[in-house]
């Protein structure tokens, strides 16, 4: 009987192995043509992206001109206020001048 088992437990062992080995060969072949479709996804999506780029490249321009029209149109109101307000420091400089001279 222990002869038997001897010559039979390597043989099951082989058998087991083998279809070890089947089954690694199928999975790595199913996990490669699912990684094969990823890659399509992912090249599918790149190349929609890049489509993208155009028009977001044409968003960034337009919005870099809004920012510098609006920043020109900000400075040239401060400048217009600045110089009222110094008009107004001037004047009472120049009345505050007088007055202590018709002090004195």
């Amino acid at each position: 009987m222990l002869e038997y088992l001897n010559q039979l437990l390597p043989i099951i062992i082989y058998i087991l192995l083998i279809a070890l080995i089947i089954l690694l060969i199928i999975i790595s072949v199913k996990a490669i043509k699912a990684l094969n479709k990823v890659q399509d996804v992912v090249d599918n999506v790149d190349r929609k992206v890049k489509t993208l780029d155009g028009v977001f490249n044409v968003i960034d321009l337009a919005t870099d001109k809004i920012s510098s029209l609006s920043d020109i149109v900000i400075n040239a109101i401060a400048g217009v206020f600045e110089k009222l307000l110094k008009g107004k420091k001037n004047k009472k400089k120049v009345r505050d001048l007088e007055e202590e001279e018709i002090d004195e």
